[in-house]
């Protein structure tokens, strides 16, 4: 199929992208400097809300996209560009393509820098759309052009033939992993504060330690088949409250807290295909609804795992979300950033499957009682040149570390609580403090000696690029 017009381009953004984009810049790589372009990579950005952080997002957005693009040896010709928020309270449509201008004349120069021009850029808002590279000779309509309705167009029966799936929106897709916010987000912090009295110092005990991993393993299995064994509905939002009213909160406080620990949540990670695959996703996603208030941080492991069983699955969009909020929750989580880089770069995710695949058979074979030399644990894999995942060095034995509680000036423990993202001074996550309900585990030691601390070019304000 061929698009011609603006109104074409502004109709393709969600078939592009497989869900509608909102507060959000996009750019879309074309290849073929001819007049007939083909469709390249994808990058999204969240559209920073402060007008003075717009240069460096624009810049590391055409960057990322050119730099990717030709690491799979296809430089992009062109780019189109998309700029998509509504209406602030007071605003127009029109409003929010005027205050956005500046950002698509960032974008444009961004590009061109790369020497990649971009030859449209659209406003989408409110329904409507204009285009920033129009000469104003009154070609277009200063109120925008209306979209046409959903699922109406040439374009959209072709999709739709083609087998292509437009998942609502962006907000729709991350509300599934999103903390409750309700009153019953009270009850389930009560839980966690409950469970980690009971749990840190078994989890921070050598001689309990693999006790509490087989607990949480037990529970988590069980879990899982009793969602596998429930009952079918339609839509995502039944399927997930559906999912939460199954997971009680004693339950989901003791696998939140488990999972801190590295090799468990390795274990875990290798329901990944078959039917063990889409009733582990959906724990997963349940469980890091259940990261509230301050356990907010505590989301990495789960929002990894459910990150990692879609792109198992296929689903390169939900985990591409997944693995970037996971980073959002702790942007030095090892585990996160490896598997986020190899989603964006097109990596096959079987390489990590035979890793996984191969730690089961190991298991199973020393729990026969027969010796195994292997016991690399998946954070310690790296990214060869060719695109594989292998072994690295194998993880330290201490999987999690007791901070001593902060001294107040009298001498006695701090028990305020932090808010969730609260940093120190340095940049670095405080440690963890003393509660009214006991010590809290400090997440896993998900971090490698020597990694470097900076994050790559689309871990950033948004899911990064699509392939």
């Amino acid at each position: 199929m061929t698009l011609r017009t603006p109104a074409e381009l502004a109709d393709a953004l969600p078939y592009l992208l497989g869900y509608r984009p909102d507060d959000s810049i996009v750019l879309v790589a074309l290849h073929d400097r001819e007049k007939r372009g083909r469709f390249g990579g994808r990058a999204r950005l969240g559209i920073p809300a402060h007008a003075e952080d717009w240069p460096s997002a624009s810049d590391e957005l055409a960057r990322g996209l050119v730099k990717g693009s030709e690491r799979r040896g296809a430089r992009p010709g062109s780019m189109v560009a998309y700029l998509c928020q509504e209406p602030r309270s007071g605003e127009s449509g029109r409003d929010v393509m005027e205050r956005l201008r500046p950002l698509a004349q960032l974008l444009r120069t961004a590009c061109g820098r790369l020497d990649v021009p971009v030859i449209e850029a659209l406003c989408i808002s409110d329904g409507r759309f204009w285009t920033y590279t129009c000469p104003g000779q009154g070609c277009c309509p200063a109120e925008g052009t209306t979209m046409g309705l959903p699922g109406t167009s040439v374009l959209a029966a072709a999709a739709t033939y083609a087998g292509l799936q437009v998942r609502g929106s962006l907000k729709d897709l991350t509300a599934r992993f999103l903390p409750w916010e309700s009153t019953a987000a009270l009850g389930q912090e009560v839980a966690l504060d409950t469970a980690s009295m009971a749990l840190v110092p078994r989890i921070l005990g050598d001689d309990s330690r693999a006790a509490v991993a087989e607990e949480t393993l037990a529970l988590a299995r069980r879990i899982r088949d009793r969602f596998a064994a429930a009952f079918a509905v339609s839509g995502t939002r039944p399927s997930d409250l559906r999912d939460d009213g199954l997971l009680d909160n004693d339950e989901a406080a003791t696998l939140i807290l488990g999972l801190q620990d590295r090799t468990t949540r390795d274990r875990a990670a290798q329901w990944m295909e078959g039917d063990e695959a889409a009733p582990a996703l959906r724990l997963w996603r349940a469980l890091s609804r259940r990261c509230v208030g301050p356990y907010r941080e505590h989301a990495a492991a789960p929002l990894t795992l459910a990150g990692w069983v879609a792109w198992s699955m296929g689903d390169e969009l939900e985990a591409r979300e997944a693995l970037a909020m996971a980073l959002g929750a702790d942007p030095d989580y090892l585990f996160a950033r490896l598997l986020h880089q190899a989603c964006n770069e097109g990596l096959d995710p079987e390489s990590v499957r035979r890793c996984l695949r191969a730690q089961r058979t190991d298991r199973d074979t020393t729990d026969a009682g027969r010796p195994t030399d292997s016991g690399t644990s998946l954070p310690a894999t790296v990214v060869t040149p060719s695109g594989s995942f292998e072994p690295g060095a194998p993880p330290s034995t201490s999987t999690t570390r007791r901070r001593k509680p902060r001294s107040t000036a009298n001498g006695g423990s701090r028990t305020g609580r932090r808010g969730p993202g609260t940093r120190t001074a340095r940049g670095s996550r405080p440690g963890s403090e003393v509660s009214p309900a006991g010590d809290r585990p400090r997440r896993s030691a998900d971090r490698a000696d020597g990694q470097t601390r900076g994050r790559s070019d689309n871990e950033r304000h948004g899911s990064g690029e699509d392939g």
